[in-house]
């Protein structure tokens, strides 16, 4: 049972939830003080009292798919060295191009840049950037920061936040992140799990109980309660890691012996303190969770919050899959085909990929429990496959010495490395129409690999390494862990932990910079200028999105772009190509107008179209006598909800180096999107009307730079259309003033160097 309460709540001793809603300002204010939220943000705040709050973290770590944009840009901004640990791994663009070496061009750029700059470099195949992250620097009552979207360690008593590179940048030059206070919501862990769940099938509930209201959106999720002592700290990893799936900011869980003997086996015990609510914390809601009742879960495609018991997923088989079915044909778009329910022998559903790995999957507790039920079983020679990848090398050493690798393999199940591949569509990609059970992170579209323009189709349903394990054991056939035949779930397993590997591999050159420098492979381009925001804009729509959720892998795809994650302008190429393929072309042709423009050039004859359009302009009040060419000229997207999922910048930086000036949008789904437009130089643009406007449609943005400077709740804008212009009503929600003055210079990269001018 996972139950939210309508109220805000106060947590009496650690154990007693009593309704709050009530409670007087003054009382609730300090109650707010005793959760340990407030504890660890109050030690990192670098401002005035903890209404806005700027903050400095303890470390941080990016992988290769986002730290060759992150070091140029603070390069570009003038950094000089790391300033505090910045972990490097090499987890994500780890396999290099067929005939080419485009991939390890970033590998040997980044250990450059770590002996250059002072940082840790972690090589490819070595660990996945969180498991290292859990392994070696984590702590309690720490704060890091990272360029993934499950930078999560709260169980291991570290806030840790994923954000776009801008807000890495920031931290290399020694500025702060600045958000408002956020809300902290209790969940509180009640009952122990049956052997046979496990933390995927935790996490699992929590999503599908929070994801569609918004229960904890932006929001830091405190896990409190008697619960958490049932739980192994690496079981607790791994129900944690997937909170970023909710929306929230970030995620702290209290800490006591166990978490101090996983630091201590991992040589840091100094770096263990007892982290627990006071005797009176007040929280902003709570999601209470009965672990006691929680059962095998499967998330179906194509979100982690489609959630269904398995046993309820059995009972009503055909219903369900004919509901997911309607979706892949709204993903699809006509491109492809692509069904669950043709997947139905005999009443059950067969299933055709396995895997368990990364950082929710590959921890050493799952794998073990899958390897144990598994033993002297087979996975079959039939058209079901399993792969394993182990979260860290230290992992599959622990794993072979014990003897559960050779399990798994005499099972059938091929290792892999480290690598998070299977989470991002790199490895393991099913055949078309194939569906794939896995414990990893996402099962977005597309995010198994499959191309749906190139008639390409498979899916991703999401499941703990448990009922994963009992589905290989039937060859296929889905079945949840508590109807394998089976007896040894839940025993205990003992962690152990050697870094011999880590000593011997990695780069430990923290606060030892060498100034040598960076070695470039061809592929790695710097970023293009940008110019600085004109006092009016003018924008053209296009593209219109009107799903519910945009993910940042429809924005800009993940898989077969990641060898152009170093070249802004290659990357770019693939923006929106999974969701409007025409939007490259239409962006790039407004650039071209912009470029003109900037250059001097008669626009107007160059541009017939704009001819109509400074017609339409002139009818505008105040604008009778404008020529066109002073104004900015750039192109803008419309969609409800953008941003769902991956921190990834380039989910914006390629609208921006492509011609893009502004976002409209109803709200946006993550704050590390919305971060990542401002530090990108673009207008993040909200409206609570329905979009009277269209692709191809002309849109005025009259004074923005002063409306950037105001309270930005009523921004007028013009639809330029051939009649009348249409006004319309657009906002900004809260910027602080460093993001308004970033968009107004153009991007972060000119608003540092402007800085840096005057300093």
């Amino acid at each position: 049972m996972v139950k939210l309460y309508d109220t805000p709540v106060c947590l009496l001793d650690g154990m007693t939830i009593t309704e709050a809603g009530d409670l007087p300002i003054q009382e609730r204010e300090e109650a707010k003080k005793n959760t340990i939220a407030y504890q660890i943000l109050k030690s990192h705040q670098t401002g005035e009292g903890m209404e806005r709050l700027r903050l400095r973290f303890d470390a941080m770590a990016s992988h290769d798919i986002t730290f060759v944009g992150i070091i140029q840009t603070a390069k570009a901004s003038g950094m000089d060295h790391f300033p505090l640990p910045y972990v490097l791994t090499n987890c994500h663009n780890t396999l290099c191009a067929v005939g080419g070496t485009i991939n390890e061009d970033d590998h040997m750029f980044g250990l450059s840049a770590a002996k250059k700059y002072g940082g840790i470099y972690v090589p490819p195949h070595m660990a996945v950037i969180h498991q290292y992250m859990r392994e070696m620097h984590a702590g309690c009552g720490k704060m890091i920061l990272g360029s993934d979207s499950h930078t999560r360690y709260g169980a291991l008593g570290t806030m840790a936040i994923g954000e776009g590179g801008g807000e890495l940048v920031k931290q290399l030059l020694e500025d702060t992140y600045d958000i408002a206070y956020p809300g902290v919501v209790l969940v509180y862990l009640d009952g122990t799990p049956k052997p046979w769940v496990g933390p995927q099938d935790i996490a699992l509930a929590i999503i599908g109980a929070v994801f569609q209201s918004g229960y904890v959106k932006n929001k830091v999720m405190e896990f409190v309660g008697p619960g958490i002592s049932a739980m192994s700290t690496d079981f607790r990893n791994g129900v944690d890691v997937m909170t970023t799936e909710t929306t929230c900011l970030t995620s702290i869980w209290e800490t006591d012996e166990e978490t101090r003997s996983f630091l201590k086996v991992h040589g840091r015990e100094e770096d263990y303190r007892e982290l627990k609510p006071g005797q009176k914390a007040y929280y902003d809601g709570c999601v209470y969770v009965d672990l006691s009742t929680i059962r095998p879960m499967i998330a179906l495609p194509f979100h982690p919050s489609n959630v269904y018991e398995i046993s309820t997923l059995q009972e009503n088989l055909t219903d369900i899959l004919a509901k997911v079915d309607r979706e892949a044909e709204k993903v699809a778009g006509g491109r492809a085909s692509y069904s669950l329910l043709d997947k139905v022998r005999d009443g059950k559903l067969h299933v055709q990929q396995g895997v368990i790995g990364g950082c929710a999957g590959g921890n050493l507790s799952s794998v073990v429990e899958a390897a144990r039920a598994l033993r002297g079983r087979s996975c079959g020679n039939g058209e079901f496959s399993l792969s394993v990848y182990p979260s860290s090398q230290p992992v599959l050493l622990a794993l072979t010495r014990a003897g559960y690798a050779a399990d798994l393999m005499e099972a059938g199940a091929i290792w892999r490395t480290a690598f998070c591949g299977p989470c991002f569509g790199a490895g393991d990609t099913p055949c078309n129409g194939g569906l794939s059970v896995r414990h990893t992170t996402r099962n977005f579209p597309n995010r198994e690999g499959s191309k749906p323009g190139q008639q390409q189709m498979a899916a991703v349903a999401l499941m703990d390494a448990r009922s994963i394990a009992a589905t290989a054991a039937r060859g296929g056939v889905l079945t949840a862990a508590d109807q394998l035949d089976y007896d040894g779930w839940g025993k205990p397993v003992e962690y152990t932990f050697d870094g011999a590997v880590y000593e011997k591999r990695v780069y430990m050159g923290y606060g030892q910079p060498q100034g040598t420098e960076l070695v470039y492979g061809p592929n790695i381009r710097d970023w293009p200028d940008m110019p600085s925001l004109s006092d009016s804009i003018l924008l053209k729509v296009c593209s219109k999105i009107m799903d519910p959720v945009t993910t940042t892998d429809e924005l800009i795809p993940s898989g077969e772009t990641s060898s152009f994650r170093s070249n802004p302008l290659g990357l770019a190429e693939f923006t929106l190509s999974r969701r409007d393929p025409e939007y490259v072309s239409r962006s790039k042709s407004v650039d071209r107008m912009e470029k003109a423009r900037e250059q001097g050039a008669a626009i107007l004859q160059d541009f017939p179209e704009l001819q109509d359009v400074e017609k339409a302009l002139r009818k505008v009040e105040g604008f009778e006598q404008a020529d066109i060419a002073s104004l900015e000229i750039g192109s803008m997207i419309y969609a409800v909800k953008p941003g769902d999922g991956s921190a990834r910048e380039q989910a914006a930086s390629c609208q921006r180096v492509i011609g893009g000036l502004a976002n409209i949008t109803r709200e946006y789904a993550t704050k590390r999107y919305r971060s990542n437009v401002i530090n990108w130089g673009m207008i993040p643009f909200q409206m609570e009307a329905e979009p009277a406007f269209d692709v191809g449609d002309w849109i005025l943005v009259p004074h923005v730079r002063e409306a950037l400077g105001g309270d930005m709740k009523d921004i007028p804008a013009y639809v330029l259309t051939p009649g009348e212009p249409r006004k319309i009503s657009l906002y900004v929600a809260d910027m602080t003033q460093e993001e308004r003055a970033i968009v107004k210079a153009g991007c972060l990269i000119n608003f540092n160097r402007q800085r840096k001018a005057q300093d």
